[in-house]
């Protein structure tokens, strides 16, 4: 049995960012609290977690002062910046630079639908941390289109602004923004293309490499929006793809018959967690 990492898997270079930067901190050996998950990976935190690394939320965070915490790749919400000053928290601010220029165009969108008594809309997942950073830009008053359902909410007789988060799949933002246009009143609907090339790209990259194998195994966290839409897009190319989310959840029986086994993953999954589900492989 042959057994192929995909070459081009791993973390983007925005999660690269973060995790070096809290790495970094972390030798200090002073401990850093880190505002959310850093990534959507439960191995790759665990990981962390043991080096000093400690996982707060929201709730937590508006009882601090006085202390450092880490902003990770998804970003946030002007409000978090607001309370680090008010109580003296130096942020080690790890936001993506994709996300970052993202955000000040959400910002200006919304002065200028503000202006003109228009909308700003978001296609993404409701609740997701990068989605909440962006809203956080427009006062939380942005319309969050997680699928058709939300379509509803728009008044198409007035001006739209529409983004995507970042990890939305393109062909579905492109999709969406056509549904939008045919049902559009108002002349004055400009569509942004803010979806990350990075993950654009990662889907013309597995299309060849999950068609070249018998069994594809998806290393991700289960609460990955980039992994789920590749697991999806993976699974439309190659019927017998897996998820996993560590070398656990495998099962032999999955094995048999095959030829080559190839290992994937999303922009959240860390290299060395593909590499071990290789090893596992190998050892069956």
């Amino acid at each position: 049995m042959r057994v192929v990492v995909d070459s081009n898997a791993g973390f983007c270079f925005g999660v690269v960012k973060a995790i070096s930067k809290a790495e970094e901190e972390l030798k200090q050996g002073k401990g850093l609290l880190c505002l959310g998950d850093i990534v959507h990976n439960n191995a790759e935190v665990s990981r962390l977690r043991t080096l000093g690394l400690e996982v707060i939320d929201h709730e937590r965070y508006r009882t601090l002062s006085d202390t450092k915490v880490l902003i990770r790749a998804h970003g946030e919400p002007p409000q978090t910046y607001e309370q680090a000053k008010e109580h003296n928290i130096s942020l080690v601010d790890a936001t993506c630079p994709i996300v970052l220029a993202l955000q000040k165009n959400v910002r200006n969108g919304y002065e200028e639908m503000r202006r003109v008594g228009g909308q700003v809309l978001i296609y993404g997942k409701h609740g997701h941390a990068e989605v909440i950073g962006l809203n956080g830009q427009t006062d939380n008053t942005a319309i969050i289109i997680s699928g058709v359902e939300d379509l509803e909410a728009i008044d198409y007789r007035r001006p739209v602004r529409l983004y995507s988060q970042t990890t939305q799949s393109r062909d579905e933002y492109n999709a969406l923004a056509e549904k939008i246009a045919s049902r559009m009143i108002s002349d004055d609907f400009k569509v942004y293309d803010t979806v990350c090339r990075r993950v654009a790209n990662r889907a013309a990259e597995l299309k060849d490499f999950a068609a070249s194998v018998d069994l594809l195994l998806f290393v991700s966290g289960e609460n990955s929006s980039n992994g789920q839409y590749l697991f999806e897009y993976c699974r439309k190319v190659q019927p017998n793809t897996r998820f996993v989310s560590d070398v656990s959840q495998i099962d032999d029986d999955w094995l048999k018959d095959i030829s080559t086994v190839g290992i994937t993953g999303a922009t959240s999954t860390p290299r060395w967690l593909m590499e071990e589900v290789a090893g596992r492989i190998v050892e069956s």
